[in-house]
């Protein structure tokens, strides 16, 4: 943490218990933290107060954690979201993701491990811009337009709202151009761990992206699979 402001996080969980212990950690480690016992609660306060992440549960009455998480999506609120569930398998684990939460974590878990999650997430969300260079770095995509500096995506004067996830695959696409990354790299610069489940975390997120800068995603163009081998951006 800098000697800035904290930055605000959203916890929302329905067990007190748990909710009050995320709280007082949370706090503890120089963040700013607000509570909700629910969905609602969650929805009212993301209504009138701006949040840098939500570490949300996935099994809550009412509407569940990955539900709302894909109504904020819908919504264009691209606020981070972990999702915390206490099901590991990896279908449940991909749901989410899906969904459009940026990380999840398996109950029980230490706190040190939501924390290091946190800091990570944070990690991969744009600092402040610094001025822009006289010459600003596109790459063509069709009729899209990715700022190399900014990590902003356009189609003309509109912008194209991107998850921190895929603003992070973008800055590793962007920056290697043409080359083949693979499936691992990707894992690693993206802070991911058990392989195989982040590996096909990836696949996930790379899906995702795809619906944005593919015309057909379902015959990339853009960004390529390399069987055996990872991924490459082929921009125009």
């Amino acid at each position: 943490m800098t000697d800035s402001a904290p930055l605000h996080l959203l916890v929302v969980d329905d067990d007190d218990r748990i909710r009050g212990l995320l709280q007082k950690f949370l706090i503890r480690n120089g963040y700013l933290v607000s509570v909700a016992g629910d969905a609602a609660r969650a929805r009212r306060l993301l209504g009138g107060l701006d949040f840098d992440l939500i570490v949300m549960d996935v099994m809550m009455p009412g509407e569940d954690g990955i539900s709302l998480t894909r109504a904020l999506r819908d919504r264009g609120v691209m606020v981070p979201v972990l999702l915390l569930t206490a099901r590991g398998e990896a279908e449940s684990r991909i749901d989410g993701l899906e969904a459009g939460a940026d990380d999840y974590l398996v109950k029980p878990f230490e706190p040190r491990e939501l924390l290091l999650r946190i800091n990570a997430i944070l990690r991969r969300v744009p600092q402040p811009l610094k001025p822009a260079p006289t010459v600003a770095r596109n790459l063509t995509l069709g009729p899209l337009r990715y700022d190399v500096d900014r990590a902003e995506l356009w189609q003309g004067d509109q912008p194209i709202r991107l998850t921190t996830t895929e603003i992070a695959l973008m800055r590793i696409f962007a920056a290697r151009a043409g080359e083949v990354v693979g499936r691992e790299k990707l894992v690693a610069e993206l802070g991911g761990d058990e392989a195989q489940a982040s590996e096909r975390a990836v696949d996930v997120q790379i899906t995702r992206l795809r619906r944005k800068i593919e015309p057909d995603p379902k015959q990339p163009r853009y960004l390529q699979t390399i069987r055996g081998e990872g991924y490459r951006l082929a921009p125009d």
